[in-house]
């Protein structure tokens, strides 16, 4: 049976291929979040006025919903 040690924190780098692995990382995440924003954009987007009133939107909620601001 194998098993997985949940009670250790990762501790961090702090030389150069730390902060490397670190800068890397949160590029990544950025990346990430852009192009979540930029489907959502665009898939809501290609929508109906009439289909975005039956999900409780309105063209102007479009920019809102892709970053996150308004559920």
């Amino acid at each position: 049976m194998a098993v997985l040690d949940t009670t250790r924190t990762a501790t961090a780098s702090f030389g150069l291929f730390g902060r490397l692995s670190t800068t890397i990382g949160s590029f990544s995440a950025a990346f990430a979040e852009w192009n979540d924003a930029r489907i959502t954009r665009k898939t809501l987007g290609a929508l109906s006025d009439r289909e975005l009133e039956d999900i409780g939107l309105c063209r102007g909620d479009i920019e809102l919903v892709a970053e996150g601001r308004k559920a």
